[in-house]
């Protein structure tokens, strides 16, 4: 019998070496009927990293709908010389995961759209007056932020809010890595290097640091050696200001600006101030649901969290999308403690998830209109459709699979504090899931 074999599995598992301090939960359900077909542990909360992630797709899903789209809208003054940017939080803003949105497309339709304009712009503005910038959810460490999966959600986000730094390494261990440029160019920022050259093979282990309102970085941490233009991924430290000065760029090259261009922030809704002459259209939330789960982009689940919670009129705070979120699930019957989660990408270690509640989630999803799309955005490891997630001592896999019988479970397996290698415990963890094969 199953739930016999998988808790014999789990068994063997919870009696290794690597998980004596550790503690684990596995729930599993038979998907056609609901019932429960093994349950360790399944009303605690643990850490799930990324695995959170399935919880804001499928309340974004829920509450948004899939078809979704984020404008970003630009308008010039009633005396045409200032550019207004009405920004919506719109994460794909100069993404290049879509042809329509890659930034020379953007910036160029902005420009096109301009040109019929008599007067120079001597001002691009952002007019955040429906929308709060805010500081880094709780829990975010310093480590994870100046680098491309601590990137922070903003009015504006800007090319995933991620640049490249290249660096450049010696041909002796030990040796000063120098920084030889990004990719773009950031703009009103600076850093410096305390990066050194390790042996070869040994890959990034380099970390970007930003001090809050601090306008040089500091890069720690090693490459290996013999690198000539070594890429690094960074977070910008203010997506929106490297948005106003690429555009500015953009805008200088046809004339359109005034030699001494002024960027400002403004809180105005007299719309009739204004005169719309273009507007920035994101893809549809199942095509941004499709690469946040793919490929974890922590932005995303930010940005989407803050939505939900303006598009329910609650403010588009993180705090208020937690909020949202959990009154939603507890509407369907799960108990807001289980859901106590502090971001939308699981990137902060205070989240803590039980694996029942991811579960029912899961459930809740099949039978929705949009489970297809939310279904196709799952990766598949190990022959199983599941969303990983990996933070410090930290693993979890949620997800559903089908077997050779054609019969279909959904669980959620969550491990805190195990010790030693990551990829050994993916592989006992497996060991553990091939039972519903």
């Amino acid at each position: 019998m199953l739930p016999q074999k998988i808790q014999k599995a789990f068994q063997r598992f919870e009696s290794d070496s690597q998980l004596v301090h550790a503690i684990s939960s596995l729930y599993v359900i038979d998907a056609a009927n609901g019932e429960v077909v093994f349950d360790k542990h399944s009303t605690i909360g643990l850490a799930p990293a990324s695995t959170q992630k399935i919880i804001t797709s499928i309340t974004a899903l829920a509450l948004l709908g899939k078809n979704f789209r984020y404008t970003t809208s630009f308008a010039l003054s009633s005396k045409g010389d200032s550019l207004y940017v009405f920004p919506s939080g719109d994460p794909t803003l100069g993404s290049g995961r879509w042809e329509n949105t890659k930034p020379d497309k953007v910036l160029t339709r902005i420009s096109q759209a301009l040109k019929p304009n008599p007067n120079r712009i001597g001002i691009i503005a952002l007019n955040n007056f429906n929308y709060t910038d805010e500081a880094i959810p709780d829990g975010w460490i310093w480590q994870d932020i100046g680098n491309y999966y601590g990137a922070t959600s903003g009015a504006i986000n800007w090319r995933e809010n991620q640049y490249d730094l290249l660096l450049q390494s010696g041909s002796r261990v030990g040796d000063p890595v120098r920084i030889v440029g990004t990719n773009p160019h950031i703009f009103g920022f600076h850093l410096r290097s305390d990066v050194r050259a390790a042996s070869r093979g040994t890959g990034d282990n380099a970390y970007i640091y930003f001090g809050l309102n601090d306008s040089v970085g500091n890069v720690t941490g090693t490459i290996p050696v013999n690198e000539n233009a070594f890429a690094i991924s960074g977070a910008f430290p203010s997506a929106s200001s490297q948005f106003c000065a690429e555009l500015w760029d953009q805008l200088a090259k046809t004339g359109i600006t005034e030699p001494s261009l002024k960027t400002a922030f403004v809180y105005n809704n007299n719309m009739d101030l204004f005169s719309n002459i273009h507007t920035e259209i994101s893809p549809s939330l199942d095509s941004i649901i499709y690469w946040f789960n793919k490929r974890s982009i922590n932005l995303y689940g930010e940005a989407l969290l803050k939505t939900i919670a303006a598009q329910q009129k609650r403010g588009n705070t993180t705090d208020s999308g937690v909020a949202v979120i959990q009154d939603f699930w507890q509407s369907e019957g799960i108990n807001a403690a289980e859901l106590n989660i502090v971001d939308g990408s699981g990137l902060s270690p205070l989240n803590r998830v039980t694996t029942h509640a991811q579960v029912r989630i899961l459930q809740y999803a099949m039978k929705q209109s949009w489970f297809p799309e939310f279904l196709q955005s799952l990766p598949v490891y190990n022959g199983i459709t599941m969303k990983s997630g990996t933070i410090r001592n930290v693993k979890g896999y949620a997800g559903y699979h089908t077997n050779s019988a054609g019969k279909t479970f959904i669980f959620s397996f969550l491990v805190n504090n195990y010790n030693g290698s990551p990829s050994s415990l993916v592989n006992k963890m497996y060991v553990v899931l091939n039972m519903l094969k």
